[in-house]
């Protein structure tokens, strides 16, 4: 993932999130040296983007930062293509463990990361706002890539 590919993974987020990241926060992230993300695109094809992962690496420990995917494409395997190719990375660079926080309520989501292996090692109660005065947990969750 590119700056060049900030403005349309702004969009990508904007279609799974109440609180959209606009593309000058994701290239802020994108920028910085840990971060690193990949973008789901045909080969050879210039068309919208499937969906993309930001992920940071620092000391061993890793973290989703965000992964959106076009609600089209959702259940197409473009989220475990992402996700592999984050722990090809991850584990390229030696990475002992990899994080993330997700919505209790999003399970396409939450069984794509129980595929992986991903376990529930907390819950943010009331953590995202959805809307309304509606508040959801987050559910944060370990895979150990040793």
């Amino acid at each position: 993932m590119t700056p060049a590919d900030c403005a349309e993974a702004s969009i990508r987020h904007s279609e799974g999130f109440s609180r959209p990241w606009t593309d000058g926060e994701i290239e802020a992230l994108l920028v910085q040296e840990p971060v690193f993300g990949f973008v789901a695109r045909r080969p050879g094809k210039w068309q919208a983007s499937g969906g993309f992962v930001l992920a940071r690496l620092v000391e061993g420990e890793a973290e989703i930062l965000t992964l959106a995917v076009r609600p089209k494409n959702r259940r197409s395997g473009i989220g475990w293509r992402l996700m592999g190719a984050v722990l090809r990375h991850l584990r390229s660079e030696g990475a002992e463990c990899l994080f993330l926080e997700v919505d209790e309520g999003n399970e396409a989501a939450l069984s794509l990361y129980r595929r992986i292996g991903f376990t529930k090692v907390a819950e943010r109660a009331a953590y995202y706002d959805e809307g309304g005065g509606a508040r959801t947990a987050a559910l944060v969750m370990r895979l150990d890539l040793g």
